[in-house]
């Protein structure tokens, strides 16, 4: 699993039947001090997750798998960050904004 941050959402009114009621995220990639990560990519939403919220994502397979088995997606959101603690005072996350 990867981290990210949502900066934004996208609307697809053409798709897939099995994605039908799903939400679509644009997600940033980040490291652990927050910084961004290589190139914004979309996402389903498994969770509920909000703009600017730090969140994990996994992609392949096990994106399908969060969304319950054959669903055509590279990349799903499967869990909001609360806080990252890495040997230093937590750095990011829905606590501390």
């Amino acid at each position: 699993m990867m981290l990210a941050r949502v900066i934004g959402r996208v609307v697809a009114t053409a798709k897939h039947p099995s994605l039908a009621g799903q939400k679509f995220l644009l997600l940033q990639p980040i490291r652990q001090d927050g910084s961004a990560r290589g190139r914004p990519l979309v996402a389903v939403d498994a969770i509920g997750a909000g703009f600017e919220e730090t969140v994990y994502w996994c992609r392949g397979r096990e994106a399908g798998l969060a969304l319950g088995g054959e669903v055509p997606t590279d990349a799903a959101v499967v869990g909001i960050v609360d806080a990252i603690t890495a040997g230093s005072p937590p750095a990011a996350g829905r606590a501390s904004r």
